[in-house]
């Protein structure tokens, strides 16, 4: 999938520059695309040196929650839904620590620290499967809300805004709670419709009902601001959390005695060891992006896009953040690139770039995550989670242009 996608880039790119070439005598379009070659090589460099810190970083704090027994909590806390939303999951199952974990992960926004730990939880489940080559509904429901990208703190999204400059990483805070709530909450009920599960438990309700009411209480909040006034809560509330987090994660460490520090550094091992292979891949589809823009091909798909929008009477500003959501259900690192050359192209804080990072955000890479997770434990008949989480990535992706409509439009 990966490779198709990476070659199909530059496939495209040299027909448009050849095109370009042979119709309009554009000679110079080649050393464009030489030098963004080059340029995009440096630039994945520059964003890697950051990754590396925020990974780190971050998964060293993840490591001390853990060996003070915080995931164990959430995994208690969240044990009597999971009962009834995969009954097939004995009460105290490792899959469902795993799972929390995972969600855990996701949730601060650690996209690829995820992965191993939900790949553990996927052969968990598949331990439990009683078929070797179709998804259990257990799985199924994992993978979509795993798909469905629910971020609560988007730190690697706040760690691209800050390395290209932006005078407030935290801006798109809100935003992308918002809009990951959407796509979160869509791929619940596909699932919930698809394998008749009992939403109406008064356990599921005890639940989600607050929860619902506590965001749409949220939104009703957020309707009466500015558009100034919500940037600047988004900001403020973006800040307090991240560091708040940290601040808690640190005094429950203390508490249950546990050796901060030595956790601190055990995770960020592991966060190096996750970082460093990502740079590979980073170099890669960063190339291959700017190679594509410089060829004009990326701006003359957008054109007949943003012809299209405007041709139904619909404001068009959005279009040039399309790219990242275009290759997002297929890879991680080209949706990565596509936002990192949007704001280059447009500049950070450019109404383009906040559409862009809100996306990235809050939607996952379907094809991707399906087509490991499940190849990781030889699941052949996927049933219907291909659907279910495509309906989720769509809804998350026009949540978020809705949202950065209402927040910064």
């Amino acid at each position: 999938m990966l490779n198709g996608l990476w070659l199909g880039f530059f496939l495209v790119a040299a027909v448009s520059a050849l095109a370009q070439w042979l119709i309009g005598g554009n000679a110079g379009i080649f050393a464009s695309m030489v030098e963004s070659i080059f340029a995009m090589a440096k630039l994945s460099v520059e964003v890697m040196v950051l990754l590396f810190g925020t990974l780190t970083l971050w998964l060293g704090f993840l490591k001390i929650a853990e060996k003070a027994g915080i995931v164990e909590w959430l995994a208690k806390v969240l044990g009597p839904l999971f009962a009834r939303l995969m009954p097939e999951v004995p009460p105290g199952h490792p899959a469902l620590g795993l799972i929390t974990m995972n969600f855990a992960a996701n949730g601060l926004g650690l996209d690829n620290a995820a992965t191993p730990i939900g790949l553990k939880a996927m052969r968990a489940l598949q331990e439990l499967n009683p078929s070797s080559t179709t998804a259990s509904n257990a799985q199924i429901l994992f993978l979509v809300l795993n798909a469905s990208s629910l971020t609560l703190l988007p730190v690697t999204i706040f760690m691209y805004r800050a390395q290209q400059g932006a005078t407030d990483p935290t801006l798109v805070f809100l935003p992308i709670l918002l809009a990951t709530s959407v796509s979160t909450l869509v791929g619940l009920l596909s699932v919930a419709v698809m394998q008749r599960l009992r939403l109406w438990d008064p356990v599921v309700l005890a639940y989600l009902v607050p929860g619902a009411l506590l965001l749409g209480g949220f939104m009703a909040f957020l309707g009466t601001l500015s558009a100034a006034a919500l940037a600047s809560l988004s900001s403020i509330l973006g800040n307090l959390t991240l560091f708040g987090v940290i601040v808690l994660f640190l005094i429950i460490g203390a508490l249950k005695r546990v050796k901060v520090y030595e956790a601190f550094v055990e995770g960020a091992k592991e966060g190096f060891d996750v970082a460093k292979s990502l740079l590979p891949y980073l170099v890669a589809m960063l190339v291959a992006v700017g190679v594509l823009r410089a060829s004009g091909a990326l701006e003359l798909a957008l054109d007949g896009i943003r012809h299209a929008v405007g041709w139904m009477g619909l404001d068009s500003r959005f279009v040039d953040g399309l790219p990242t959501a275009l290759v997002k259900p297929f890879s991680g690192s080209a949706a990565r690139a596509m936002l990192i050359e949007t704001m280059q192209a447009h500049g950070v804080d450019s109404f383009p770039a906040l559409v862009a990072a809100t996306i990235q955000g809050s939607t996952e890479t379907t094809f991707y995550v399906l087509a490991v997770y499940f190849g990781a434990v030889g699941i052949q008949r996927v049933r219907h989670a291909v659907g279910c989480a495509l309906l989720a990535e769509l809804s998350g992706v026009i949540a978020a242009i809705f949202v950065c409509y209402w927040f910064f439009a």
